[in-house]
């Protein structure tokens, strides 16, 4: 195994570099998300485990960035950038939208980079196929606020303060805009084990529709329910990370 540092990139954040882990742990943010949503995460996760996280353009150390303007064209950029992230054995972690970016990029790794995905954990989101546009409801600025807010969350707290509101509106319309416009397109199934993961109380993304992305791995498929709402993230920590611990536990025996 490699404990060469990996070239760095804009796109990636490592806030606790491991250079020594067995593996690496890339994490995809939600909507209006930033890499710093991962940052304590390595304090919960053994030594053999890496976290680094996705920084998408448009957010806080990248805000003068112009964002990519759909789904392709950020997979597309985030896969020209990981190879040197592939350097060993990885796992993918994305939450809500990040779910999708992270199984779109799973889907276009050039296949001789496939094999170092030894799995994908998808927190918050309906599989791709079930993915569908924003209810009439949720269009427009106030729509997406609206949505935003009822998901609950940290973010949705922050948008009460209208400073903060003005830098994350831009973020949240790209990002929104992303998810309104994504179609998945059929094609072979992912061959790294699959979990779904999803909040109790999560009225946007309920445990039998988290079910159906057992349909898009011919590996293991697990499903784990966890207490909490949406972002179950910032409440069920601990028991998160054990579940990837537990989840990641045959990739990192020695």
């Amino acid at each position: 195994m490699s404990t060469a540092a990996p070239t760095r990139s804009a796109w990636f954040r490592t806030f606790t570099p491991r250079p020594a882990a067995r593996i690496r742990l890339i994490c995809f943010p939600h909507a209006g998300g930033a890499a710093s949503a991962f940052r304590g995460w390595a304090a919960g996760l053994p030594a053999s485990v890496e976290v680094t996280a996705v920084q998408f353009p448009g957010r806080q150390d990248r805000y003068d960035e112009t964002p990519p303007s759909d789904m392709a064209a950020l997979v597309a950029a985030i896969t020209e950038e990981i190879g040197p992230l592939l350097d060993r054995p990885v796992a993918f972690f994305g939450h809500s939208m990040g779910a999708t970016v992270a199984y779109e990029v799973a889907r276009a790794l050039p296949r001789e980079l496939r094999p170092a995905l030894v799995h994908l954990f998808a927190s918050a989101r309906r599989a791709p196929a079930e993915c569908r546009p924003l209810a009439p409801e949720f269009q427009g600025d106030e729509g997406v606020l609206r949505y935003v807010r009822g998901l609950g969350g940290t973010g949705a707290a922050l948008l009460a303060d209208p400073a903060l509101l003005d830098v994350a509106l831009p973020v949240l319309r790209t990002d929104f805009g992303l998810i309104d416009t994504y179609r998945h397109q059929p094609g072979a199934p992912l061959m790294c084990p699959v979990t779904a993961i999803v909040g109790s109380d999560d009225t946007y993304n309920t445990p039998a529709e988290a079910q159906a992305w057992s349909h898009y791995t011919t590996a293991a498929f697990g499903l784990h329910v966890l207490p909490g709402g949406h972002f179950y993230t910032e409440t069920a920590t601990e028991e998160l990370l054990e579940v990837v611990t537990e989840r990641l536990a045959p990739a990192v025996r020695p």
